[in-house]
C-alpha cells in the first residue's frame, strides 16, 4: 500500500501523510501506481459531472475543469509551464533548456500556453457535458499518468537527482510493461479509437524530448500529461461533434 500513498501524495494535493521518508526503491514501484490515481480523478470527476447534471454547461464545465486543476495541485500545469518557456528560448540548445526548466519564474510564452491549454480544455468539457458524457470522463486522467509510467519505462531521466531519478532507477519494468498493457485495453474498451490519437501524441512528444534532450525531466513528464489529457479531451469532443 505505501507506493500507492506516495503516488497519491506526490500526484494529488489530497490530504495523504507518509510515515516518514519512503526508501528509493519504494518510491520508484509508485509509479506503477499513477494509473491508479488517474482513474480516481476520472471517478471523481465523473461523480461531480452527475451532481451537476442540471446546471448549465458552461458552469458545468467550468466547475469541472477547477475540480480536475485542484485535485491535481496543478503540479503538471507548472510543468508544461516550464517546459513551454524552455522550448522556446533554449533555441534547440540542450543544456540551455534544462537551464531554463529549472528557473520557477514563468515568462509570456508559459502563460499563453498555460491559457491556451486551459480554454481548449474547458471548451471540450462543455461539448463533452452537453453531449451527456459519462464514462468517458475516465479516459484523459487514466491515460495522462499512465503514459508517465510510459514514459519512465521507454525514455531516459536526464537530470540527476532528485525523485524523477529514484523513479527511473527503481522502477520494476517487468511488472510495469504488465500494468502498461492492462490500462490500454481498458482504454481500448472505454474509448476505442482514442486510445490511437493518445499513442500517436505520446510517441511525438517522446520523440521531441530525446531530440532535443537526449530523454526526459520531470517538467516535460507534467508537459506531456497535460497536452495527452487535452488531445484526448479534444478527440472525444471532436468527435462527439460530429455525430
Amino acid at each position: 500500500m505505501l507506493p500507492l500513498w506516495i503516488a497519491l501524495q506526490f500526484l494529488s494535493s489530497l490530504p495523504v501523510s507518509l510515515p516518514g521518508m519512503p526508501a528509493p526503491r519504494e518510491v520508484g514501484r509508485s509509479l506503477l501506481c499513477y494509473p491508479l490515481i488517474g482513474l480516481l480523478f476520472g471517478l471523481l470527476l465523473w461523480l461531480a459531472s452527475h451532481f451537476l447534471q442540471d446546471t448549465p454547461a458552461p458552469l458545468h464545465a467550468a466547475v469541472l475543469l477547477t475540480l480536475w486543476v485542484l485535485l491535481s495541485g496543478a503540479l503538471h500545469l507548472d510543468g508544461l509551464a516550464d517546459s513551454a518557456d524552455a522550448w522556446l528560448g533554449g533555441f534547440g540548445d540542450r543544456e540551455r533548456t534544462l537551464q531554463i526548466m529549472k528557473d520557477p519564474r514563468s515568462g509570456p510564452i508559459a502563460v499563453v500556453t498555460l491559457v491556451l491549454v486551459l480554454l481548449l480544455k474547458f471548451c471540450a468539457l462543455w461539448v463533452l457535458v452537453e453531449q451527456g458524457v459519462g464514462a468517458q470522463l475516465l479516459l484523459a486522467p487514466l491515460i495522462g499518468r499512465a503514459a508517465m509510467l510510459g514514459l519512465f519505462l521507454s525514455t531516459p531521466y536526464v537530470r540527476q537527482g532528485g525523485l524523477g531519478q529514484a523513479l527511473a532507477e527503481h522502477l520494476p519494468r517487468r511488472v510495469a510493461w504488465w500494468v502498461l498493457l492492462g490500462c490500454v485495453l481498458f482504454c481500448l474498451v472505454l474509448g476505442g479509437w482514442i486510445v490511437v490519437l493518445a499513442l500517436a501524441v505520446f510517441a511525438w512528444l517522446r520523440h521531441l524530448m530525446c531530440r532535443r534532450l537526449g530523454g526526459t525531466t520531470g517538467d516535460t513528464a507534467g508537459a506531456m500529461l497535460e497536452l495527452l489529457e487535452l488531445a484526448v479531451v479534444l478527440g472525444l469532443a471532436l468527435g462527439l461533434a460530429q455525430l
